[in-house]
């Protein structure tokens, strides 16, 4: 429960940030960010699940293309006591795999073509019993605004850049005048990468650890990590760095300094985690 307590925070962070973001631009901008904030949080909470399907390009998997998937994943509902969710299929070779949905009811998981083809069937199903972990713990909503609005706050400083670039002189601005814009320019970014990165690496240590306990041990989804990890290095996915972090792994090419902010844990310090579990369990 404190995890979940802390993630929620996490997000009500993001979207003070935003809020905080206007009133330091000042003007009008203070009133539209509000604005912003709140259809951020309304869509979030209503379209959550579409939103992140139609940006993975994911179609509906049928039962007759996957009937193994399919009852490997009514087996682990079962046993996590929560409904079937649908099942989708992301048109890309790199092994993945997110959920999404604003609560138990209505939820997705959805694959990637990569996961099904490349990986055996037992790692397979410890990665949907990860994607099911999430949706038992109720984090999927909160990744999904998250990420949301972290989007948001992006594109707003692109724009504000342009703006400020080749736009007016900000005599006219709010309380900082043209450095309120330049910080918006340069922390509001950072501020919420930052944030999200707190959301996202708490959400992913709660999903393994409840995985395992559905599984029955950690290696299993410890044996898949170490495939997955192989697996999105050798082919990147084009994501759209918002949404990135709703993955089971990192979709994105990690090279120099975005080593450093990435939103999930280390792959390694995952799997400890995992195999600590197991030790445990043994004990």
């Amino acid at each position: 429960m404190g995890t979940r307590v802390r993630t929620w925070l996490f997000v009500a962070g993001l979207t003070a940030l935003l809020i905080a973001a206007g009133a330091l631009v000042g003007g009008v901008f203070l009133y539209v960010f509000v604005g912003l904030a709140v259809a951020m949080n309304v869509a979030g909470y209503w379209f959550s699940d579409r939103i992140a399907l139609k940006a993975s390009r994911a179609r509906p998997l049928d039962e007759a293309e996957a009937p193994q998937l399919h009852a490997a994943v009514a087996a682990l509902s079962q046993r996590a006591g929560i409904p079937k969710p649908r099942l989708y299929l992301i048109p890309s070779e790199q092994p993945n795999a997110f959920a999404t949905g604003r609560n138990p009811e209505r939820s997705a998981v959805a694959v990637t073509e990569g996961l099904l083809a490349q990986m055996p069937p037992h790692q397979v199903v410890a990665v949907v019993a990860h994607e099911l972990a999430h949706i038992r713990n109720r984090d999927v909503l909160v990744g999904s605004i998250a990420a949301m609005i972290a989007g948001a706050i992006s594109a707003i400083a692109n724009v504000l850049q342009f703006s400020f670039l080749f736009g007016g002189d900000g005599d006219d601005e709010g309380p900082f005048g043209w450095l309120g814009t330049l910080a918006m320019l340069i922390l509001a970014p950072i501020a919420a990468m930052l944030l999200q990165l707190g959301v996202s690496r708490q959400r992913e240590y709660l999903a393994d650890a409840t995985a395992a306990e559905l599984l029955g041990g950690g290696r299993p989804l410890a044996d898949a990590l170490t495939t997955l990890e192989r697996g999105t290095q050798a082919a990147p996915m084009a994501v759209n760095p918002a949404f990135s972090s709703l993955y089971i792994a990192n979709p994105l090419p990690r090279v120099g300094v975005a080593t450093l902010f990435s939103t999930h844990p280390p792959i390694s310090e995952r799997i400890r985690r995992l195999h600590t579990y197991d030790l445990a369990l043994a004990a």
